[in-house]
């Protein structure tokens, strides 16, 4: 999270911003979710920057207004809470304390999401309708890929990494329904990206 100031006004709304639980998952804080990005004053203004967790989130509205009326209630009158989709969420953005309550609260944490070291894209040069070959200056361009770790995904109920996916989708779309085979529960898994 970036606050622009060593203000204490700062530090008290960034605190506030951070201790909302999640609308979807209320055993975890925006904090732990690492939504909250960024807290400003602007104008003489606190504004709180949230990026949500994928851009068709349900609950985005529903954090916004969160953040928004606790900071009304403890005192940040004018306070304003803005959207922003870059860079993008990650599920690298969930703190240790946040992967432990997803854990006991019966939710398979998210393994890491990792970056390849580069893919290389090479692009074909094209003929024009002049009969010349297109300039392709740039005929290589380096692009890091995100990756999700291929690690088992292991029973928040009892731990054995023996599980198996039931649906690709569960209670929302950032979860799938997994079960597993030691002690036969489902449980949901919060899918890395």
């Amino acid at each position: 999270m970036v606050i622009s100031e060593a203000d204490p006004l700062l530090a008290q709304a960034a605190a506030l911003a951070a201790s909302v639980p999640d609308p979807e998952i209320p055993v975890i804080t925006l904090g732990d979710l690492g939504i909250v990005r960024a807290v400003r004053r602007e104008a003489g203004r606190i504004v709180v920057t949230i990026t949500p967790t994928y851009t068709g989130c349900p609950a985005t509205e529903v954090i916004a207004a969160d953040v928004r009326q606790i900071l009304v209630e403890n005192g940040f009158a004018d306070a304003q809470v803005r959207l922003t989709l870059s860079p993008p969420w990650t599920t690298d953005w969930i703190s240790e304390t946040g992967r432990e309550r997803l854990r006991a609260y019966g939710i398979a944490p998210p393994g890491r999401a990792g970056m390849l070291p580069e893919a290389v894209m090479r692009f074909v040069p094209r003929k024009r309708s002049d009969g010349e070959v297109s300039d392709l200056t740039a005929a290589r361009q380096r692009i890091p890929l995100r990756v999700a770790q291929k690690a088992p995904i292991a029973c928040p109920n009892c731990g054995s990494i023996e599980t198996e996916q039931l649906s690709e989708y569960g209670s929302t779309p950032c979860k799938a329904i997994h079960r597993c085979l030691a002690c036969r529960e489902p449980f949901d898994y919060f899918k890395p990206y």
